[in-house]
């Protein structure tokens, strides 16, 4: 496909914070193991760093830039004077597709999460009063169910002290010395139940969801077009957020302690360690974005521009990642559970994803979008006219 095309511009601060948190991700996939870690559990201070201070705050950038996505879709449909809501339904429906045969290789795979999830954006984006979607988003965020169940399993009651299915975290046999085909196998079917116990017993459907809205709401007010304006308002929410952050590093273990747990020796705690640790995350995640956008807004916004390429094509690397680093960990490959160690496996993670940093500056030379972003698009649009081939 050649010829003049027109594609939307985009923000590039925004392309510079998914391609954070595509990094983010990426390296607790590293920490982790691509879940192996979870199968024996050998301490470590790297990936101990990691999963502390990246493990969920990455995921939590990669919701709230969907939830602005969605913002940008339909405003720029709403402004030709159409609505996206069906279109978006099925280009749901499209990543789904995309994520559950990126799951069959990695179960852990957050598309087929985020997609059903963001149906839930259509009837949120009529509701025009601002500050009624940022009370929805906040309760979300607070947890009610979670606080709920605590409160029930400090009375005693059976049901709040049951420990989660999620705990159980599944069989890991099939990664550790099964063949790819027992991967697929257990992916696709029994290793998708603790993976969704997860999500939904700790909370996170319900913070995913309101982060989604807070994206949204950032479209609206035009956060990250106005960067002037914001400057104030970022730098005050940066101080805010970087005390709270702070507190809750500090004073969870005291305050998980407070909890009385005479008739609920496991799960009170946990609960509430659940309940901190969730907006341990969401805090420091506010404060990682307004860092970031002050630096690219800053000094640092040529170099952070680097990153740009990365941004537009998160969907393709995310995948990609999965593709070459599955088989380095798991058994069916190079079985590199039993011997990479975390910080050599750190050094080549940052190797790689440099390589992927050059590899997005050179597609996107020659073609409009990523690979499993132009399908995405084509497959949304339902035709294949969408422009992939630059003109040369």
């Amino acid at each position: 496909m050649s010829g003049q095309v027109t594609v939307a511009k985009r923000n590039e601060a925004v392309d510079v914070l998914r391609a954070f948190a595509i990094f983010g991700v990426f390296a607790v996939h590293i920490a982790d193991q691509f879940e192996l870690y979870y199968a024996h559990m050998t301490p470590d201070p790297l990936s101990g760093f990691v999963l502390t201070y990246i493990m969920g705050k990455s995921f939590s950038l990669l919701a709230l830039c969907f939830g602005l996505s969605f913002f940008v879709l339909m405003d720029r449909e709403a402004h030709k004077g159409g609505d996206f809501s069906g279109r978006f339904a099925w280009r749901m429906a499209v990543l789904a597709i995309i994520g559950v045969v990126h799951g069959a290789l990695y179960r852990g795979d957050v598309l087929t999460v985020l997609a059903p999830i963001g149906l839930v954006l259509i009837p949120f984006h009529r509701v025009r009063q601002k500050g009624i979607l940022i009370a929805i988003a906040a309760i979300l965020i607070l947890q009610p169910f979670i606080f709920y169940q605590l409160f029930s399993a400090v009375s005693g009651a059976e049901w709040a002290n049951t420990k989660p299915n999620f705990w159980n975290g599944g069989r890991f046999e099939a990664y550790q010395h099964g063949t790819l085909i027992d991967v697929i196998r257990y992916n696709l079917f029994e290793g998708q139940y603790p993976k969704w116990w997860f999500f939904l017993e700790t909370g996170r459907v319900a913070q995913i969801a309101g982060l989604f809205l807070i994206g949204m709401v950032l479209g609206r007010i035009g956060f990250f077009d106005q960067p002037q304006k914001y400057a104030k308002a970022r730098r005050v929410a940066l101080a805010v957020l970087a005390a709270a952050s702070a507190a809750l590093i500090i004073y969870k273990p005291a305050l998980t302690a407070l909890v009385p747990t005479a008739q609920s020796p496991v799960m009170a705690g946990a609960l509430s360690n659940m309940i901190l640790s969730g907006w341990t995350d969401l805090t420091l995640m506010g404060v990682y974005v307004l860092v970031i956008l002050e630096l690219f807004y800053g000094f640092a916004g040529p170099v952070l521009r680097v990153l740009v390429p990365a941004g537009r094509m998160t969907l393709s690397l995310y995948v990609f990642q999965a593709m070459v680093w599955v088989p380095v960990y798991y058994g069916f490959g190079l079985g590199g559970w039993v011997w990479l160690t975390p910080p050599v496996a750190m050094v080549w993670g940052a190797v790689f994803f440099v390589a992927e940093i050059i590899f997005a500056h050179l597609w996107l030379k020659r073609f409009y979008y990523g690979p499993l972003e132009w399908l995405w698009r084509a497959a949304t649009q339902m035709s294949l006219k969408v422009p992939f081939w630059r003109k040369t």
